[in-house]
């Protein structure tokens, strides 16, 4: 999905991934990052998916879901981190807790936050980590 985008807003001609297994999160989450002005916005419903997809996309930065069909949103992370090492990768889970920023961690995700977190926050964080 590409749309105009407005120089003004804070995501002009940044490209965003945004993976996950439920299309009615996948299309809110990719309608908040549009809004902000993302040039681009590409979709995956698994991390298989989404590790073919960003090889031709090459995102500015990725949010994944944990738990996904076939291989898991950190599994997917680790192969992502390999291929893109400087793109930050958001996990965007309804399971967020200590034990699992540690075991994100070791996959490469840059940040875990939980999907209860108002998407403003979600969209300030992506910002926050592409500098």
């Amino acid at each position: 999905m590409q749309v105009d985008t407005d120089c003004r807003k804070r995501g002009f001609g940044k490209t965003v991934l945004v993976v996950d297994d439920n299309p009615p999160i996948r299309k809110t989450l990719a309608g908040a990052f549009l809004s902000d002005g993302f040039k681009t916005c590409s979709e995956a419903e698994n991390g298989t998916e989404a590790v073919e997809l960003a090889q031709r996309v090459k995102p500015d930065v990725i949010t994944m879901d944990l738990s996904m069909p076939g291989i898991s949103g950190l599994v997917a992370a680790s192969a992502l981190r390999k291929l893109f090492p400087r793109v930050p990768i958001i996990l965007f889970t309804l399971y967020a807790n200590k034990l699992l920023e540690i075991e994100a961690a070791k996959a490469g995700v840059s940040l875990v936050l939980s999907k209860t977190a108002p998407l403003s926050t979600l969209i300030d964080m992506a910002h926050e980590m592409m500098g």
